[in-house]
């Protein structure tokens, strides 16, 4: 008798577990993610999930059909979480279309090109599958940053002067006419390049940065008529975004907030600065919380001609204790350290984990790009990030007092010096609460600022090609 009541009870086991298996997925987390580069849905489950989709012309619109899918709670909460800004997506409409077959309705607020793709699990993720929205003419970082510049009204002050005799420079035409020719960017200076008057100049706005603490050496200075009478174009890079949240302190506090928020301040703090009278111009790779891949991150600096890429981070370590600012170049051989090495593979690792579609065709184009490193852009990085070390170390402490180096994907652009900067370590508690505090994010990107100036008043960027 106890014989076959084993007996039945491994029957029921067999049955509940085929019809575990033949119920399918079940959605866990939705999430949405809206950008003007692209807006993405994505929609988690515990399994691997069978996506059909249909698009719809007049009006645009996507249908998705998740097969061996039973609607529930978290796939209906795809429906409130669209944002009325969303500059692609105009509603989202869920069901269940057939017996196992729950359907989406994309609604769009425009044509768009969709991505749809899958993701294996990783890091905290289960089974992901992702769609991306794009616009049909993709954002152009060159013209947002024109636009931004044309935008930008003056503050108080005198009348504005007279514009400029036709035949005076133009640096932003300039940009623009190298961009519609569609010519590289110009090699950068060496160190021999004379040095320029850093800070502002008569008729630009004045430094916001907050005076240098006792010790800062005085930044240098030249003679009378050596400027670069040019825009200057630097990169800001707010490591993480969206899917991936980089690094998490104890009490929370994510990477990719803190350092877009450390980024913002930076760049206001660089639209208001000038170096030997050329005004500078800060460039982000992202401007909320949205997931750029390394390679775009580097196509977008290398898109404005920037003069210099600074990918912003906060460290993390296993152990708390660990504590103080880094900055990294990029390595064409060994890493520096074993850190430094371990540092540059968690990095890189960012793709993984915020979601790159790897079925897009020129993706090979881009990972190739990113292998065109020049010992001269290195030497530059180095002289970058000795500088950001001196005004970093005058807020806040360092992990290590030299520039280390590794082989960072997002470093590799071959023609703009780059730096990585990991600010503090999120890990350690009292450095998370450091972040955390305007008061220490305005000290941060005042250091920063300093260093840029710095670099560029003892190597200032050639003068763009004025014969076009």
């Amino acid at each position: 008798m106890k014989r076959r009541d084993v007996l039945r009870g491994g029957t029921l086991v067999l049955l509940l577990g085929a019809a575990q298996i033949a119920r399918g997925a079940t959605i866990v987390a939705v999430r949405i993610w809206p950008a003007p580069d692209y807006s993405r849905v994505t929609i988690e489950s515990d399994g691997a999930l069978v996506a059909r989709t249909t698009p719809v012309a007049d009006p645009p619109r996507l249908a998705v059909d998740l097969e061996g899918i039973e609607l529930n709670a978290a796939l209906r909460e795809l429906v409130a979480k669209v944002r009325a800004d969303d500059p692609h997506i105009a509603g989202i409409r869920v069901g269940q279309f057939a017996p196992g077959v729950a359907r989406l309705v994309i609604d769009l607020k425009q044509a768009a090109l969709p991505q749809v793709f899958t993701l294996p699990p990783v890091a905290a993720y289960q089974h992901r599958l992702v769609l991306d929205f794009y616009p049909v003419r993709a954002v152009d970082p060159l013209e947002a940053l024109i636009a931004e510049r044309l935008q930008g009204a003056p503050g108080p002050g005198p009348a504005p002067a007279p514009p400029p005799a036709a035949s005076a420079p133009d640096p932003l035409g300039e940009l623009i006419a190298r961009q519609q020719l569609g010519q590289p960017a110009r090699p950068r200076p060496r160190a021999s390049e004379p040095q320029v008057v850093a800070g502002p100049q008569p008729g630009a706005l004045p430094h916001p940065a907050q005076p240098a603490p006792p010790g800062t050496p005085a930044l240098p200075a030249a003679g009378p008529g050596e400027r670069t009478d040019r825009l200057i174009v630097v990169a800001l890079d707010p490591g993480h975004g969206g899917e991936d949240p980089g690094a998490v302190g104890p009490s929370g506090t994510r990477e990719k907030d803190v350092v877009l928020q450390v980024a913002m301040k930076l760049r206001e703090r660089i639209n208001a600065t000038s170096v030997a009278g050329s005004p500078m111009r800060a460039v982000l790779t992202r401007d909320a919380d949205f997931f750029v891949p390394l390679h775009v991150r580097v196509q977008k600096a290398r898109r404005v001609q920037a003069d210099l890429f600074v990918s912003i981070h906060a460290d993390a370590f296993y152990v708390p204790t660990a504590r103080g600012a880094s900055v990294f170049a990029l390595s064409q051989g060994a890493a520096s350290s074993t850190a430094a090495r371990w540092m540059a593979d968690k990095e890189n690792k960012a793709d993984l984990i915020g979601g790159v579609n790897l079925g897009v065709r020129d993706q090979h184009v881009a990972r190739a790009m990113l292998d065109m490193s020049t010992t001269a852009q290195i030497n530059d990085s180095l002289r970058v990030g000795r500088a950001l070390l001196g005004e970093i170390g005058s807020v806040g402490r360092l992990h290590k007092p030299g520039v280390e180096q590794a082989g960072f994907a997002v470093l590799k652009a071959p023609d703009i010096p780059s730096v990585l900067v990991e600010t503090a370590f999120i890990s350690n508690p009292e450095e998370e609460q450091r972040l955390r505090s305007e008061a220490y994010q305005d000290q941060l990107a005042d250091a920063l600022l300093r260093g840029i100036v710095r670099y560029f008043a003892a190597n200032p960027p050639l003068a763009r090609n004025r014969t076009l």
